[in-house]
C-alpha cells in the first residue's frame, strides 16, 4: 500500500511537470507565432496570439493545431490611397498546419471580425468629411460644399454595406434639396463614397457590416489562408 501512495506520487509530480513544461512551450510558441504573422504589404501596431488544445507539444510534433486565435490591432495599409485602416481584427483560425522547419503556416478556415473606427472611416473620406454613428445601424455623415460661392454644410443618415467582399459602401438614404437645383447631386459627391478595406490578407472576404456605436462591425472569412513566409 505505501508502493501505491508513492507511485501515485510520483505520477502526479510528473504530471505535473508535464503540465508546466507544457504550458510553458504554448507561452514561448505564442510569443514566436506572433512575431512571424505577417500581412503582405501592410502593417500592425501589435499581434496577439493566443494557442488552444491540450498537450500543446504533442499538436507541434504532429505540426497541425487544432485552433489558434490572433488578435490584431492598427493595421495599416503600406499604399498611399485612402484605404480603410483597420483598427483590430480578431480571428480564430482552425486547422492550423505548419510547414517544414516550422518557418510557415497555413490556416484551413478562418473567421473572424474587423473593427473600423469612426475616426478610421473618416480619414479614408475625403477632405473636410467626418463621419460619426447615428442610430439604428446607420451613420451620419457630414461635409460642405460650395453654393454659389458660399459655403453650405450638410449632415445626412447614411447606409452602410458591402460591395464585391473587399470595399465599404457609403451612401446617404436621402439629401434634403430644399428647391436648390443640383445641391442633392453636390452634396453626395462629397458625403457619398466607396472604399476598399486595407490590409487584409490575400482571399479574405468581408461577409457582413454593421455600424455600431464603437464603429463598423465586419465579420471576415477565409479558407486555406497563408499565415507566414
Amino acid at each position: 500500500m505505501r508502493a501505491l501512495r508513492i507511485l501515485l506520487i510520483v505520477v502526479v509530480v510528473l504530471g505535473g511537470l508535464f503540465v508546466a513544461v507544457d504550458r510553458a512551450a504554448v507561452h514561448f510558441g505564442e510569443k514566436e507565432a506572433a512575431d512571424r504573422v505577417k500581412i503582405s504589404g501592410a502593417t500592425a501596431a501589435s499581434t496577439d496570439v493566443s494557442i488552444h488544445g491540450f498537450p500543446f507539444l504533442t499538436q507541434i510534433a504532429g505540426r497541425e493545431l487544432d485552433r489558434v486565435d490572433v488578435t490584431l490591432k492598427g493595421i495599416r495599409a503600406g499604399s498611399g490611397d485612402r484605404t480603410i485602416r483597420i483598427s483590430e481584427l480578431r480571428a480564430e483560425l482552425d486547422r492550423v498546419v505548419i510547414g517544414e522547419g516550422y518557418s510557415s503556416a497555413r490556416a484551413g478556415l478562418v473567421t473572424g471580425t474587423a473593427l473600423v473606427s469612426y475616426a478610421d472611416l473618416t480619414a479614408a473620406a475625403d477632405d473636410g468629411v467626418t463621419v460619426q454613428y447615428a442610430d439604428n445601424g446607420k451613420v451620419k455623415v457630414t461635409g460642405t460644399v460650395q453654393v454659389l460661392g458660399n459655403d453650405l454644410t450638410r449632415s445626412v443618415i447614411s447606409s452602410v454595406t458591402l460591395v464585391d467582399g473587399r470595399t465599404v459602401r457609403v451612401r446617404a438614404d436621402a439629401v434634403p434639396g430644399e428647391g436648390i437645383p443640383g445641391l442633392e447631386g453636390l452634396v453626395r459627391t462629397r458625403t457619398d463614397f466607396e472604399r476598399s478595406v486595407g490590409g487584409l490578407p490575400d482571399g479574405v472576404v468581408l461577409r457582413k457590416i454593421e455600424a455600431r456605436p464603437e464603429g463598423l462591425e465586419i465579420s471576415v472569412q477565409a479558407s486555406d489562408l497563408a499565415l507566414t513566409g
